[in-house]
This record gives structure tokens, C-alpha cells and sequence, in this order.
């Protein structure tokens, strides 16, 4: 099943309101980032932003593991969610 892309950002601003509800991992991802609190208000909407978001979540599978038990999502779909957004794709190395 394809991910479109509207999905994708529902998924990953999921996961921007789970990081933004731990107070000891949302310092974690500013310091990451570079982001302040003020850019994850501003730039929620930005496509780019939230495939930043994913990425950050995806380094740690028990990050993974909490964000999609918390969301009732499965364990794959943070990454099929982050390949839909842009910056995604697949690396192919030649």
C-alpha cells in the first residue's frame, strides 16, 4: 500500500506533538535540529521540517517502538511515512 503524502505529514505531525509531550527527548531533538520551540510552532506545516522529525525519531527503534504504540500505528509506517515525504527516497548508490 502506497503512503500519499497528506498521510505522511498526519503521521509525522504525530510525532512532532509525541516529542513535543516529552520533556526529556524534545531538548534532545532541538539540540539535533537546531531548532527552537519557536520553528516547530512555525514550520509544522513544512513538509521538510517533518521529514526531519522522522528522521529523528527513526534513530532510535525504541523511539519508534513508543511513538507508533502511543499512535496505534505499526512499527513500519514512521519510515514508509518518511519515504513519502520529500527528502525520502530511497538512496541508490552507483
Amino acid at each position: 500500500m502506497n503512503m500519499t503524502q497528506d498521510f505522511a505529514e498526519t503521521v509525522a505531525l504525530g510525532a512532532l506533538g509525541w516529542l513535543a509531550g516529552h520533556d526529556e527527548l524534545l531538548p534532545v531533538f532541538l539540540g539535533a535540529t537546531g531548532a527552537s520551540e519557536a520553528d516547530l510552532r512555525a514550520r509544522a506545516a513544512d513538509p521538510e521540517f517533518l521529514g526531519a522529525v522522522l528522521d529523528f525519531v527513526a534513530m532510535d527503534d525504541a523511539w519508534v517502538t513508543a511513538f507508533c504504540d502511543a499512535q496505534g500505528l505499526g512499527y513500519d509506517v514512521p519510515m514508509r511515512a518518511r519515504a513519502a515525504l520529500p527528502g525520502g527516497a530511497e538512496m541508490t548508490w552507483t
